[in-house]
């Protein structure tokens, strides 16, 4: 199709799209005003003092150190699992599905209750862990853990989305080259599947260093930035928040940035 036919079936088709662009346009008007009504609080001075203050920059520094490793966690254990979901079928692969999307749906505070059953002080594992010097909860481990239960779906769900779109017959052909299975993932799958593992990494991350309703629960010393946020609204109000909101705001900027650079999330979501 020329280029002037495809600007005359534009041209055709604008007319049938004004009622459903008039209707996304309310929604779009809904999500813009929060972030300017709320923008519109912040000072660069205030920001700048509320940022420096101990406590900030104790959450700052708790959410740096633990979000990326949920991110690794999370991505090392996943992107495998993500692979097996795209490639095979076996008895049971819906109820592996399903529990991988639950801590989608579940509510982060029943999801860090949940956890708390597994691994709080006083069960089997928790008390061990304790008795060993290595609390599970209550401590940067407990947020780690937290982080990597409601935010590692997102890897997994991109990534097995990735694999599904690549063609089998390339990995095929690796095979009959003489190429074995490791080294078909790695040099085949891995590389084409790139960019919905990058997009799904990204999101991890910033799902892990934004989680506030199971880290609560599970660790709610020390505190992170969500965390913190939380307490600093107890006691401050909306104003008392805006540093390190900001702060989060600027990663969430930055992590969408790097989806749109480097990642790319497929549509593809079954074969």
């Amino acid at each position: 199709m020329s280029r002037s036919e495809s600007a005359r079936l534009r041209r055709i088709r604008a007319p049938e799209l004004l009622v459903p662009a008039a209707l996304g346009g309310l929604i779009l008007v809904y999500f813009a005003l929060p972030f300017v009504t709320f923008l519109s609080r912040t000072g660069t001075a205030t920001v700048v003092a509320g940022l420096s203050t101990p406590e900030a920059q104790v959450a700052i520094r708790n959410s740096l150190l633990t979000a990326p490793v949920s991110t690794a966690i999370a991505t090392v254990l996943g992107v495998p699992l993500a692979y097996v979901l795209a490639r095979t079928s076996f008895p049971g692969k819906r109820l592996i599905e399903a529990l991988v999307i639950l801590p989608l749906i579940v509510p982060p505070v029943v999801g860090g209750a949940m956890i708390i059953t597994a691994v709080g002080r006083f069960t089997p594992i928790g008390s061990a862990a304790t008795a060993a010097g290595i609390p599970l909860t209550d401590s940067l481990i407990g947020i780690v853990l937290a982080q990597t239960f409601v935010a590692a779906p997102f890897v997994i769900i991109t990534a097995r989305a990735g694999f599904g779109a690549v063609d089998e017959r390339l990995e095929q052909a690796s095979r009959s080259l003489g190429y074995g299975p490791l080294e078909t993932f790695w040099n085949v799958s891995l590389p084409l599947a790139r960019g919905a593992i990058l997009a799904g990494i990204s999101l991890t991350f910033a799902r892990a260093i934004g989680e506030f309703g199971a880290t609560m629960m599970v660790a709610y010393n020390p505190r992170t930035m969500p965390t913190r946020i939380w307490v600093d609204f107890i006691t401050g109000g909306i104003d008392a928040i805006v540093p390190l909101a900001l702060a989060l705001f600027a990663i969430t900027l930055v992590v969408l940035a790097a989806v749109q650079r480097f990642g790319r999330v497929p549509t593809v979501i079954d074969r």
